[in-house]
Order: C-alpha cells, then sequence, then structure tokens
C-alpha cells in the first residue's frame, strides 16, 4: 500500500505541510539597544592637534590655535595639547604662563579698554579706570563677575586728541566724564547686554 501519510513539517522547518514548499524563515527584529549612537561632531580643538606634526617646535602655534577657538586656554586644551606633543601638561601650562597673550578664563562677553597714556592720564584716565573698577566689581586685567566685562588698561589708543579715551568693543568713546562712562554703562544694561550693572552705585 502506498504510504498516503503527508510528512508532518517540523516546527521552524518553514515548510508548508499542504505545499512542501519552504518559506524564508522570519527575520529577527534588530535590537535597538545595539544600534551605535550617530557619532558627534569632531572637536574643533581636536581638528587642529591632529593637523599638528607634533613636534615641540608646534607648542606656541598649538595654544595660539586653542585660544582662538576656544577663547582662552582650558584645562582640557592644555592635557590635549600635552597628550599630542608627549610633554607633561605643566611643562604646557609653564610656557602658556610665561607669554602675556595666553588667558585661562573664559573670555566677557564685552572689552572694556580704558587709555591711561599720557594725554589721557593727564586729563583724568585715572578717574575712569576708578569709576570702571567701582561700578563693575573688577579690576584691570580681570573680567566681572558675571562674565559681561573683560577689563583691561592700556597704555595707548592712538586717540590722543579726544582724550580721555575710553572703548568698548570696537566703540571709541571719547572726551569721556566719570558721567558719560556712567551713562554709557548704563545704556549697555538698559539694552540687555550689561546684566543690570546701571543699579549699581
Amino acid at each position: 500500500m502506498a504510504n498516503t501519510a503527508r510528512s508532518i513539517a517540523k516546527p521552524g522547518s518553514g515548510s508548508d505541510p499542504e505545499t512542501g514548499r519552504t518559506s524564508a524563515p522570519h527575520a529577527t527584529p534588530a535590537n535597538p539597544a545595539r544600534r551605535s549612537a550617530p557619532r558627534s561632531a569632531p572637536d574643533p580643538l581636536e581638528r587642529l592637534l591632529r593637523e599638528a606634526d607634533g613636534g615641540r617646535s608646534d607648542l606656541v602655534p598649538l595654544l595660539q590655535l586653542a585660544q582662538e577657538a576656544l577663547g582662552y586656554l582650558s584645562s582640557d586644551a592644555v592635557r590635549l595639547i600635552a597628550r599630542r606633543l608627549r610633554v607633561s601638561e605643566s611643562e604646557v601650562f609653564g610656557v602658556a604662563t610665561f607669554y602675556a597673550q595666553f588667558r585661562f578664563t573664559p573670555p566677557g562677553r564685552h572689552r572694556l579698554r580704558v587709555c591711561l597714556g599720557t594725554a589721557c592720564h593727564v586729563k583724568g584716565g585715572v578717574q575712569m579706570l576708578e569709576t570702571v573698577e567701582r561700578r563693575l566689581g573688577a579690576g584691570a586685567g580681570e573680567t566681572t563677575p558675571d562674565g559681561e566685562y573683560d577689563v583691561e588698561r592700556v597704555a595707548c589708543l592712538g586717540c590722543c586728541a579726544l582724550a580721555p579715551v575710553v572703548t568698548l568693543d570696537d566703540d571709541v568713546h571719547g572726551q569721556m566724564s566719570v558721567l558719560k562712562l556712567q551713562e554709557l554703562l548704563a545704556v549697555v544694561a538698559a539694552r540687555g547686554d550689561g546684566s543690570g550693572e546701571a543699579e549699581r552705585g
């Protein structure tokens, strides 16, 4: 007698017991947890470091590039430069502190410079600087606690005919007085660029 029993497909074999055809196995859905997260864009400082030759002669140029990219030399920048040049962080920091061009704190939003050249000194430059220090709570070479201003004293701004002179960012303000300087800071505060120093006494 012919065997008419139909073969029973084994579980998971993918074979149809009626037609005998084999179907493609179902794809197992990928585990989302296994997908790698998209990589973020490379840090600009790391990109600059990769382009350097890696010799000690690159130290000062790399410090300059780092400050240009960040606005100051952060601890991360010092560490990355030291690693790239295979020197100690203390050596990088020692070279950076030797030059006055480098800074180690974030710059303020505004750069306020007071001229103390001969003409400005004679016509009240010292009083301008004292007003700034009292009004903003930061001395020459410092950044205000709120991060709004870098306060600088300079030997000459080349505007002796306008003495005393103060510059705010790229704007030159000549023939200043204590009252005019206070009004200038108040105007900056009123338009929301000076974080309220106008209320200070």
